[in-house]
């Protein structure tokens, strides 16, 4: 609920105020998966949003389970080390779907991340950037608006892959 505070426009001699609710620890979390077309490949960023709670092993297997309904055929899964992502429960039911294959980026390593690219992009964007929302509902509904932005947009998608500097053919 913490405004990312940006760098903005103002009047000569009027210093923008960001008024927020002090002491308030209200979150939204977000799991989130670019996937790549192996023949066409399209872009589609799948988000799932958690408000005021963390992503745990059940919100990762009910986000894989929902993604690979999208998805048809053998996927690759690549994903950073996050704990929630090595679990027990999560490496299980893996192991159950066996046109899924799991890659690790390496440690420490968020610039190899595509994801990381695009949350950046939507917490530093024209949405977000600067925002002050009253409630948690507000600030969903702009989380949101936001992530719908970015996923009608094809480049942006593209920009997040390209950043990595990861050999990934587009």
């Amino acid at each position: 609920m913490h405004p990312l505070v940006r760098r903005t426009w103002a009047l000569c001699g009027r210093t923008p105020l960001l008024r927020h609710r002090t002491r308030h620890h209200r979150k939204i979390s977000c799991i989130g998966g670019i996937s790549i077309s192996p023949r066409r490949r399209h872009l589609e960023w799948y988000l799932k949003f958690h408000a005021d709670r963390s992503i745990r092993q059940t919100q990762v297997i009910a986000f894989l389970a929902d993604l690979f309904q999208h998805l048809r055929g053998p996927v690759i899964l690549v994903w950073d080390r996050l704990n929630a992502h090595r679990g027990k429960m999560v490496r299980q039911w893996l192991a159950r779907r066996p046109r899924v294959r799991v890659e690790s980026l390496p440690p420490y390593a968020p610039e190899l991340n595509p994801n990381e690219y695009g949350w950046s992009n939507l917490k530093g964007g024209p949405t977000l950037a600067n925002a002050c929302p009253k409630d948690l509902p507000e600030l969903r509904s702009m989380v949101v608006k936001a992530a719908r932005t970015s996923r009608r947009r094809p480049e942006l998608l593209r920009s997040f892959i390209h950043a990595t500097r990861l050999p990934i053919r587009l």
